[in-house]
């Protein structure tokens, strides 16, 4: 009796298909997959080309290149799903270092049985990220692991961007007298995935502020301000990402409680569940330091860009040889804000 061997003359199933080990074997299955389905949704010259890697064109200015692996649970949140944020999150590690972004690598690990209409949504996705960011994603590849070895689809971007010249930005150049700007509200990506995870519901809604920075970096940068350091608050919030500098620098903070803004409903989760929103990971939000007589023009131009109209001066650095992250409280208290002790939110990026 002899097999029944895979008729590959008949396109993918993506309504009632699912992902098998053949679509990572390297065979003729993997090679339809990449056709039909990530070919086709990222397709570009570069991509086109149909080699193991791509062949760049040579770009001015310093290159910056960043990667990032993506584990979120669940895929599919309010505001967002695996796919955008792959796109979202390593943009804006380039973004950071105060570069424009221009390619991107996507590596995909998939688990046997995995839905094939689930895998083209997330696809689909990070390509229309990828597009309204104008960026090309050029190279990848695709794995496959057996059921119950995985956890539905993992991804890992890598982003190259090119800095112009002029242009420095580090966590260790933060100085005494610099102003702290951050660029709206904190914890809402987060709040928004661990609710759906927990099937938590709410008056109102916790949306997902994933985003990519890139533009409103870029705005910042034709302002003139003397900017100092640029970071995205992701795992671990606002307050690890400004200990982090804090101890890059060798000086301290001091923060205004009363000028960082937490959305109401997320407010609520966190007092509900007993967490911080300073400790809760953004997607969308960015710190700024910069020298205290720009600060002001900095917050203006912000404020003028989309993803930045809740901007705020929320402190400044202050001589600490210790680094010590403080905050002036609501009521007039001080407290120590420290690094994130253990895992607060796990799988949220």
């Amino acid at each position: 009796m002899s097999a029944i061997r895979p008729d590959y003359s008949r396109p993918l199933d993506f309504k009632g298909g699912r992902v098998e080990m053949s679509h990572g074997a390297g065979g003729r299955a993997m090679a339809q997959l990449i056709n039909e389905l990530f070919a086709k949704a990222f397709d570009n010259p570069y991509l086109a080309q149909g080699n193991d890697g791509a062949l760049l064109p040579p770009a001015s200015g310093r290159l910056v290149m960043s990667t990032d692996s993506h584990v979120v649970s669940p895929l599919f949140f309010a505001g967002g799903d695996i796919g955008c944020l792959s796109v979202h999150g390593t943009i804006n590690d380039v973004a950071m270092m105060g570069a424009a972004p221009l390619y991107l690598s996507a590596a995909f690990i998939l688990e046997e049985g995995f839905r094939l209409s689930e895998l083209k949504r997330i696809v689909e996705s990070m390509a229309r990220a990828a597009k309204d960011a104008g960026v090309f994603i050029v190279t990848g590849d695709t794995k496959v692991v057996e059921k119950g070895k995985g956890d539905g689809v993992f991804i890992t971007t890598t982003a190259v961007g090119v800095i112009r010249d002029g242009i420095t930005l580090s966590g260790d150049l933060a100085q005494a007298g610099d102003k702290i700007l951050l660029s709206g509200s904190i914890g809402d990506h987060g709040m928004a995935v661990l609710s759906q995870r927990e099937n938590m519901t709410f008056d109102a809604p916790i949306t997902s502020d994933t985003a990519a920075l890139h533009t409103l970096v870029a705005a910042m940068l034709d302002s003139g301000a003397k900017l100092r350091v640029l970071r995205d608050p992701t795992r671990g919030g606002l307050a690890t990402t400004l200990n982090e500098i804090a101890k890059q620098s060798g000086a301290g903070m001091m923060l205004q409680e009363s000028s960082i803004r937490v959305n109401g409903p997320v407010d609520a989760a966190c007092e509900f569940l007993g967490l911080d929103p300073l400790y809760v990971a953004n997607e969308g939000k960015l710190v700024a330091i910069c020298a205290p007589e720009d600060a002001d023009r900095l917050l203006e131009v912000m404020r003028a860009h989309p993803l930045g109209r809740e901007s705020a001066v929320i402190g400044e650095v202050r001589e600490d040889a210790h680094g010590f992250v403080q905050m002036i409280t609501r009521l007039g208290g001080r407290r120590i804000v420290d690094w994130l002790a253990g895992e607060q939110l796990p799988r949220i990026c």
